[in-house]
C-alpha cells in the first residue's frame, strides 16, 4: 500500500496517463506514430528531477512534463508529450488508476477478514455467552452469535466498498474547463478505455468530488465496525468479565510498573485509528464544493487523506485479522458471568410465559419486576423467589418453570440464524466468498 502512493508510483501512473493519450491520439491520425512511439520507448521518471524542477517552477504537472520531455532526448518527439490536455486530466486519471490499485488491497484484506470470522463464528456457534444491553446482563446469546453479527457487518462493507471503488473507477480527458474542445469526447472514452477505467459522463476541469467523498465513507464504515468490534473485545477483556483477550505473545510486557497487566492495546490502537479515518471523511465532504470549474483547495486535503486513509484501513484490517485470529475466549467464563445472576436473565422468558398461561401481562410484568428487585437487592436466587411465589406457581408448575428456565430453549434458534448469514455451506468450505455473491 506504500507503495501505490510513493511518489515513484504517482508519476508512473502520471506517464502512463500520457503515453495512452498519446498512442490513441497516434492511431486516430492526430499525433505521429514515430513520435507516439520515440515517446513511448525513451520517456523515463526521475523523481529527484521532477522535485527539483517544482521548487523552481511551483508547479508539479509542469515540472514533470519538463523532466519527462527531457528524458525523451528528441525535441521534435517531446512536443506531442502532453497534447492536447490540461493538468488534471492527468493527475485525476491517474489518482483513479491509485485508487484502484488501492482498493484492490482492502479488497482482499476484507475477504481474509471475512474468512477468519466465519471460522471463528462457527467454532463458537454454541458458545453460551451473556448478552448485554447498556451494559447490563440481559438475555443468553452464544458467542458465534456475536462474531457473526460481524461477518454480516463486514459482507456490507465488502458490497459498499465495492460500488464506491467503482465510482472512483473514471477518468476524464475533457480539458481545462470541462468542454472536450480540445479531444473531443469519441477520444477521452478512447484513451479512458486504453487505461481499463470509464469516462466520467461530464466533468469541469476535475472529476467531481462527490466520488471521493463516497469512497472516503466507506472507508470510515470499515474503520467503524473495526472499532465496533475492538471495543467489544476490549470490554471483554475487562478483569471484571475476561470473557475473552486479544492475543498476548510470550516477551510481551503490558506495563512498566505492574508486571501482570495484559492490556487490549492492539483494540485500543484501532479504535483511535478509527478517529483518524472519520475525521478525513469529514474533509472529503468539504472538498466537493470547489469555485466554479475548479480551485486547487481539495488537492492539498486529498494528497493526504487517500494515502492516509487507505494505509490506515490497510493496516487495520491486518491487524484485527489478526487480533480475531489469535483472540483467547474463555468459554468457563462466559457461563460462570451468564449464571452469575442466578437466573436472572430469564425474567423476559417467564413474563412471557406467565401472559401465554393467562395472567395479565401488567399482573405478571409486576410479579415478576417484584421478584427480580429482590433477589438482585439481596443477591439471592430469582429462580428460588419465583418457585415460591403463589402468583406464579398458580400459572407455571415445577416443569413449566424448568422449562422457563432451560438456556438451551434460548439458543435454540441460532443453527437458524447462522443458516441466513452464512448460507448452507460443508465444514471447511469458505463462507466469506460464498455470502459476497449473494
Amino acid at each position: 500500500m506504500g507503495h501505490v502512493w510513493s511518489d515513484a508510483n504517482k508519476f508512473a501512473k502520471w506517464l502512463e496517463v500520457e503515453l495512452a493519450a498519446t498512442e490513441t491520439l497516434a492511431e486516430a491520425g492526430q499525433v505521429p506514430k514515430d513520435a507516439a512511439a520515440t515517446i513511448r520507448g525513451r520517456a523515463k521518471i526521475d523523481v529527484a528531477q521532477i522535485h527539483q524542477l517544482e521548487a523552481r517552477v511551483k508547479h508539479d504537472v509542469i515540472a514533470f512534463t519538463m523532466a519527462v520531455g527531457e528524458s525523451i532526448g528528441d525535441p521534435a518527439a517531446a512536443r506531442w508529450l502532453h497534447y492536447g490536455l490540461t493538468s488534471n486530466d492527468v493527475v485525476d486519471t491517474a489518482q483513479a488508476l491509485q485508487v484502484r490499485d488501492a482498493s484492490k488491497l482492502i479488497e482482499r484484506d476484507l475477504v481474509m477478514f471475512g474468512e477468519i470470522l466465519d471460522l471463528r463464528a462457527h467454532e463458537f456457534r454454541h458458545t453460551p455467552q451473556i448478552g448485554r444491553t447498556h451494559g447490563i446482563h440481559a438475555e443468553p446469546i452464544t458467542f458465534g452469535l456475536k462474531i457473526a453479527n460481524w461477518f454480516s457487518e463486514n459482507q456490507r462493507n465488502i458490497a459498499r466498498f465495492h460500488d464506491a471503488s467503482a465510482q472512483m473507477a473514471v477518468g476524464k480527458i475533457s480539458g481545462a474547463v470541462g468542454n472536450a474542445s480540445h479531444l473531443g469526447p469519441e477520444m477521452e472514452e478512447r484513451i479512458c478505455k486504453r487505461l481499463g477505467l470509464r469516462v466520467a459522463a461530464v466533468a469541469s476541469q476535475v472529476i467531481q468530488r462527490d466520488r471521493h467523498a463516497q469512497y472516503l465513507s466507506a472507508l470510515a464504515l470499515i474503520a467503524a465496525m473495526l472499532e465496533k468490534i475492538a471495543l467489544e473485545i476490549r470490554h471483554l477483556q475487562r478483569t471484571e468479565v475476561r470473557e475473552a483477550e486479544e492475543p498476548f505473545s510470550d516477551e510481551q510486557r503490558g506495563s512498566s510498573a505492574m508486571p501482570h497487566k495484559r492490556n487490549p492495546v492492539t483494540c485500543e490502537q484501532i479504535c483511535g485509528l478509527a478517529r483518524l479515518v472519520r475525521s478525513n471523511m469529514l474533509a472529503a465532504f468539504e472538498n466537493i464544493a470547489l469555485w466554479h470549474e475548479r480551485d486547487i483547495s481539495h488537492s492539498s486535503v486529498e494528497r493526504i487523506i487517500l494515502p492516509d486513509s487507505t494505509i490506515l484501513v490497510d493496516y487495520m484490517l491486518s491487524k484485527m485479522t489478526a487480533v480475531i485470529g489469535q483472540m483467547r475466549v474463555f468459554p468457563e467464563r462466559m457461563m460462570r458471568n451468564l449464571e452469575s445472576t442466578r437466573g436472572l436473565i430469564y425474567s423476559g422468558q417467564l413474563l412471557q410465559d406467565l401472559v401465554e398461561k393467562g395472567m395479565p401481562r401488567d399482573d405478571a410484568y409486576k410479579a415478576v419486576q417484584e421478584n427480580a428487585m429482590a433477589a438482585w437487592e439481596s443477591d439471592s436466587s430469582f429462580r428460588d423467589r419465583v418457585a415460591g411465589d403463589a402468583r406464579i406457581t398458580k400459572h407455571l408448575d415445577a416443569k413449566a418453570l424448568a422449562h422457563t428456565f432451560d438456556l438451551h430453549r434460548q439458543l435454540r434458534y441460532v443453527d437458524a440464524i447462522f443458516d441466513r448469514v452464512f448460507g448452507a455451506h460443508s465444514p471447511g468450505e469458505s463462507a466469506a466468498g460464498a455470502a459476497g455473491k449473494h
